[in-house]
């Protein structure tokens, strides 16, 4: 059975600031890195850092891999420490 669906406008992106492909997918740009953690595993440690993409909101924040982000972003890592 369907269902009425009530959006949130508050959800809703105006499609002028995202740059749209013509595969309609597009690229997140990275703002900022909200936090820092390390978590150790029986054999290494695998550190992540927390990111804050554009177009997304803080609690929507995803974990990623730190290696990946400075291969990805090293402008952002070359003080040594954490970019905040």
């Amino acid at each position: 059975m369907l269902k009425k669906c009530i959006g949130d406008p508050f959800l809703i992106l105006p499609t002028e600031s995202v740059r749209i492909n013509d595969s309609l997918s597009y690229e997140e740009i990275l703002v900022q890195i909200l936090d820092r953690q390390v978590r150790r595993l029986r054999t290494k440690d695998v550190a992540s850092v927390k990111v804050l993409w554009r177009n997304q909101f803080v609690e929507e924040a995803t974990w990623e891999a730190e290696e990946d982000m400075k291969k990805r972003y090293p402008h952002l890592f070359e003080s040594g420490g954490n970019a905040d």
